[in-house]
């Protein structure tokens, strides 16, 4: 059986970021191709959110492991430096999924982050945004501290790069 490419897609459906089990790969726009050429070799590229991810190393573990089990037996998992991932690429679906999880999501932007947005995010427990940043250093690369002052909740932001 040759698989087509809508079909890898739905699989890696099931592959979720190990820090954000509410978010597939998919949505959170780290993989971002997947090629199968006419001798059913299926190549998946991923970008890492940040260059330093400790996560792609699992994540391209994760991927492999699906494709295994699905009875691929010749692929290729291509981690793509050359082009820089975006919040952007996140899917509204993924977006939901980091507030499900508890994580203020990134805003969208257009060509430069304004700081501005960073500062007064919306709080995924109550959608205020009498938020203030406490620090641009999140627990990981990829997150940011702030604090709710309507709900009195110390909240995540998932950056937006």
């Amino acid at each position: 059986m040759k698989p087509d490419k809508k079909t890898v897609l739905a699989w890696l459906e099931q592959v979720k970021d190990p820090e954000i089990p509410t978010v597939s790969l998919i949505d959170l726009g780290v993989i971002t191709d997947v090629l199968i050429d006419e001798d059913n070799h299926v190549t998946v590229k991923m970008t890492p959110t940040f260059a330093g991810c400790p996560a792609m190393d699992y994540m391209r573990n994760e991927v492999e492991e699906v494709l295994k089990n699905k009875g691929v037996t010749r692929f290729t998992v291509e981690m793509n430096f050359d082009t820089q991932w975006s919040s952007n690429n996140i899917t509204e679906k993924g977006l939901q999924g980091l507030k499900k999880h508890g994580l203020a999501p990134p805003p969208r932007y257009q060509k430069v982050v304004d700081l501005d947005i960073l500062e007064h995010i919306e709080c995924p427990h109550c959608g205020s945004k009498q938020t203030v940043m406490k620090s641009p250093f999140g627990p990981t690369l990829c997150r940011s501290l702030h604090y709710c002052n309507h709900c009195r909740q110390a909240i995540e932001q998932f950056k937006p790069v």
